[in-house]
């Protein structure tokens, strides 16, 4: 990887050399790849991929950005506190975090420029705001979680709901102090009347109804989280073309072409990933993996908190995807012989390794919002640290407060 290898192959080549030169023959490692391909749930991923992209290009991210304006725009950072907003929005409708950071950097950038933000205010705020549409369902990284780790779908996507609710309230706060501190004023003279928030939240009201009927059809039985991603594919296209008007044929084909690119390289990511998953179980990872930990601590708020921490360390110089694929078969059996809710678990690893794609060296969000805005790294990473300690506390909460993430599921299901 250090060497600038594709990740997917960078993978396969290492798994490979285990099964070339290990207990098992090398046809196993091909009949890995091949399995790790045939699973029904893992259909969500490309169906989300695509369904966040068809929104995209459908005129629901517009009409968010209206709404979103008209929530936040009168708090002090204006549209700071816009793209907080916008990314809690978007939550619900794409579940990608990189995506999200793009879109609003071509929108929403070049405007916080114009009205005076720093080049690395307006940057971390966009992308490390972007880490909310990572929490808020449908997210593809608690999709894969899920998969990889045996655990509920239905349940994880429930749990994400209030650690994305309170993420939003907490970067937001972090901007308004900064924004007071710089003099950064609001976008907005009034907060909204009555009648101008329902007016925006009415033209907006397909977006927002989409997560209810997607978390609704889950919760009774309507589909499944797999059929849930046929569903938004199919919600997009029907409010694209024929509500808003805006999907054309020609949009249409690009949202598939950018789908096909990002479907393309989760996939292979996974199928590489299938043979390291084999040769972990062969060789009693998890269970040895158990009982180090155990020999560290037997409080399990203690190994939660070390494992948060190498999971941040390790986020800094992976994609999000790499090690959510590598370590979920090995973690997810750690955690619950010590106790922990796999649930709980999943939202806290999720929101850490995903956070390491806001930050230095090799941040895939950073580098797209920086990039996009032509921001120095030395500037985004001074103006981050307030955004990225808001995080940081609020995952330290989560570990320590498990009812946050568990609440809503223990509810519902």
């Amino acid at each position: 990887m250090f060497l600038g290898m594709p990740v997917a192959f960078a993978i396969g080549c290492a798994s490979f050399l285990f099964y070339l030169f290990g207990p098992v023959p090398p046809a196993i490692a091909v009949q890995r790849i091949v399995s790790a391909t045939q699973s029904f749930p893992l259909l969500a991923v490309p169906l989300f991929v695509l369904a966040g992209h068809l929104m995209n290009e459908a005129g629901i991210t517009e009409r968010l950005i209206r709404l979103a304006t008209a929530m936040a725009g009168w708090i002090r950072g204006g549209l700071a506190q816009v793209a907080i907003a916008l990314s809690a929005l978007m939550g619900g409708v794409s579940g990608s975090a990189v995506a999200d950071a793009a879109m609003e950097a071509r929108i929403l950038g070049p405007a916080m420029l114009s009205r005076g933000y720093s080049r690395g205010f307006a940057s971390a705020a966009i992308a490390v705001g972007s880490l909310i549409t990572a929490t808020i369902p449908p997210s593809i990284g608690l999709i894969l979680y899920g998969f990889l780790g045996n655990v509920s779908i239905g349940r994880l996507f429930i749990a994400g709901i209030i650690p994305g609710v309170l993420m939003t309230v907490f970067l937001m706060a972090t901007a308004w102090a900064v924004a007071v501190r710089r003099g950064y004023q609001a976008e907005l003279e009034r907060p909204p009347r009555g009648g101008e928030l329902l007016r925006a939240v009415w033209e907006s009201k397909w977006a927002l109804l989409f997560p209810l009927f997607l978390i609704g059809g889950i919760r009774y039985g309507i589909f499944t989280p797999s059929e849930a991603g046929a569903f938004a594919v199919a919600y997009a296209i029907i409010v694209g073309m024929l509500v808003y008007r805006e999907l054309t044929w020609r949009k249409l084909v690009q949202a598939l072409q950018h789908s096909l690119a990002d479907t393309g390289m989760i996939m292979l990511i996974i199928m590489f990933s299938a043979m390291i998953g084999y040769m972990i179980t062969m060789e009693r990872v998890p269970q040895n993996a158990t009982a180090f930990l155990a020999s560290l601590s037997q409080n399990r708020y203690v190994l939660l908190l070390l494992i948060t921490a190498f999971l941040a360390v390790l986020g800094m110089f992976l994609e999000s995807t790499v090690i959510t694929l590598l370590l979920t078969p090995i973690l997810v059996p750690v955690v619950t012989r010590l106790g922990i809710d796999p649930v709980h678990f999943g939202v806290v690893m999720m929101t850490t390794v995903t956070l390491g794609g806001m930050t230095p060296p090799v941040g895939v969000a950073m580098f797209t919002v920086c990039g996009m805005l032509d921001c120095p790294m030395e500037e985004y990473t001074r103006d981050a640290l307030p955004f990225l300690g808001a995080v940081i506390a609020l995952i330290v909460l989560m570990i320590f407060v498990p009812a946050i993430v568990l609440v809503l599921p223990n509810l519902l299901f």
